[in-house]
């Protein structure tokens, strides 16, 4: 066997000149691959010996002594290892969760290394002051003056899902991601609305269809008779039942009708009553036709506005009154309710001008007011007792004391059938159930509104009963606004800055509460736009 350690030389060598082989350069003598695998298995095996079998010296040793080919087979092998490529990724798969499936199976996340540094401050406990006002809710006990960085980050975490009624949504993304996908079709959807709309901006608040409490939206327009202002107080205003039209009536001996806009308000029809002030005028249930009445006889007149006829009705058939003031006009048509003098109510009809029938009650009538369908009246007196009589009968089904009363003032009945209103003369006005004042002999209000402080003259519900309007003709700027489903007042009418409403003797609301309107002692009827409201 040949010594592998000689180098065997060419047999025969040309001779060549002299100064060619100073000139030529020595070369390097050839590495033999099989004496350096020898000598590369000796080293590993006195590296064994010394018991340094460490995977890093390995590498080390192979990297110094050759072999690359081998030592890149290698690092590929143990990256499929750590990163569990090949048929390991395979049976993998199917053991996954739904969500990573949806991420990417073949997104391979890099093994979490060990930290180069490590601070022993960050492992100490660090104490905070819970004296200090900005963390003194947290505290459950005075021995808890101190408390770590850690307990405190958890007692933050505590109340914050407690007062959210815990953890919110998007507080627990992270933990949604981890979960199985195996949700209905349904949810996928909700999920995917709530992705979009966090990829979105806008206003994503809607305006909701009830009322809202506290501060009402308005704004303020032109006077309603701004094109024709009264020259002495006004006493009535009020709403035409279908058309965009409102009528004002006052001591002026006028009756005006304008077109509501909220700009302009332009004057429709101006008619002078002679030596006829009116005290209360109003549309019939129809529309066509309106009824006035003044302060000291009793007649009254009728203007038929679809023909532009004008008709004094200078006696009654039936009636004994030296006067007739205040009257209401029957839900149902054809028929008013007068109010007559030591507690008396008679019904006329306009058909033959004559009084039907006649009710009466304990003291002067103060107020009265129908039901919504017509087929009771409640009437007020100035005893501070309230009668409710049925329209068919004409009998009083029920009688009680209005709570805490000593002077009635006004009534007033909600559309929706709810709801019924006293006046008092100190100011006060009580909010009763209609069910309860129809069944109860001593019904307790709901609410008592003390915000006046002056006689509640006037009382006006919105044709959605949401809002109940008082005020007292005794004192400027009078005026309240009360939001029914919580029977709270709204805060910000009238505005405290300056004076608009003055003081108030009529309240109505447009058939849709788009508008609300005053008569005031000035001859002005101030015009709100009640923005809640779209229509008229």
């Amino acid at each position: 066997m040949e010594d592998l350690n000689v180098i065997k030389l060419p047999a025969t060598e040309v001779s060549e000149p002299a100064e060619k082989k100073t000139k030529k350069r020595a070369r390097p003598p050839k590495l033999d691959t099989v004496d350096e695998e020898r000598k590369r298995q000796k080293n590993v095996k006195s590296l064994s010996v010394l018991g340094e079998e460490d995977s890093s010296v390995k590498l080390l040793e192979e990297l110094v002594f050759g072999a690359e080919d081998e030592l890149v087979e290698r690092l590929v092998e143990e990256d499929e290892k750590h990163t569990g490529t090949g048929t390991l990724l395979e049976e993998d798969r199917d053991e996954e969760s739904a969500d990573s499936e949806a991420e990417g199976s073949t997104r391979l996340l890099p093994s979490r290394k060990a930290a180069a540094w490590v601070d022993e401050d960050d492992e100490r406990e660090e104490e905070v002051d819970m004296k200090h006002r900005f963390r003194r809710e947290l505290i459950r006990g005075e021995a808890e003056s101190t408390m770590t960085k850690q307990k405190l980050q958890q007692r933050m975490r505590d109340q914050f899902q407690k007062s959210m009624g815990g953890t919110p949504s998007w507080a627990a993304i992270s933990d949604r991601k981890k979960k199985k996908k195996k949700a209905a079709e349904d949810e996928e959807d909700e999920d995917e609305e709530d992705a979009e709309l966090l990829r979105r901006t806008g206003n994503f608040v809607a305006s909701s269809d009830s009322l809202p409490s506290g501060i009402l939206r308005m704004k303020k327009c032109l006077h309603a008779n701004s094109a024709r202002p009264s020259e002495d107080r006004l006493t009535t205003i009020q709403f035409h039942p279908s058309a965009q039209v409102v009528m004002t009536a006052g001591l002026d001996q006028s009756l005006s009708l304008f077109q509501v806009d909220g700009k302009t308000n332009p004057k429709i029809q101006s008619i002078h009553l002679d030596r006829f002030p009116i005290h209360r005028a109003a549309f019939s249930p129809d529309g066509e036709m309106v009824i006035a009445t003044s302060l000291k006889n009793k007649m009254f007149y009728l203007y038929d506005m679809m023909e532009g006829r004008v008709t004094p009705v200078h006696s009654v058939r039936g009636l004994n009154e030296a006067r007739v003031k205040e009257f209401s006009v029957c839900p149902e048509g054809g028929a008013l309710l007068l109010t007559g003098t030591n507690g008396y109510l008679h019904l006329l009809t306009l058909k033959t001008k004559e009084v039907v029938r006649s009710m009466k009650i304990n003291g002067n009538v103060c107020g009265v007011d129908f039901s919504h369908d017509g087929s009771k009246v409640f009437a007020n007196s100035e005893e501070g007792e309230v009668y409710v009589w049925d329209m068919r009968s004409s009998r009083c089904v029920n009688r009680f004391s209005d709570d805490g009363c000593v002077k009635g003032t006004s009534i007033a009945a909600s559309r929706n059938g709810r709801y019924l209103a006293c006046g008092s003369q100190s100011g006060v006005v009580n909010i009763y159930s209609q069910e309860a004042c129809l069944n109860s002999n001593n019904p307790k209000p709901l609410k008592a509104v003390m915000n006046l402080l002056t006689s509640a003259t006037s009382l006006k519900f919105n044709p959605t009963s949401e809002i109940l309007a008082i005020a007292s003709r005794a004192e400027d700027e009078a005026v309240k606004l009360v939001h029914m489903p919580s029977l709270t007042v709204f805060s910000n009418f009238p505005v405290s800055k300056r004076k608009i409403v003055y003081r108030a003797s009529c309240l109505d609301f447009s058939p849709h509460s788009g508008f609300f309107s005053l008569a005031n002692n000035k001859g002005h009827a101030p015009l709100f736009r009640l923005l809640h409201y779209k229509d008229f």
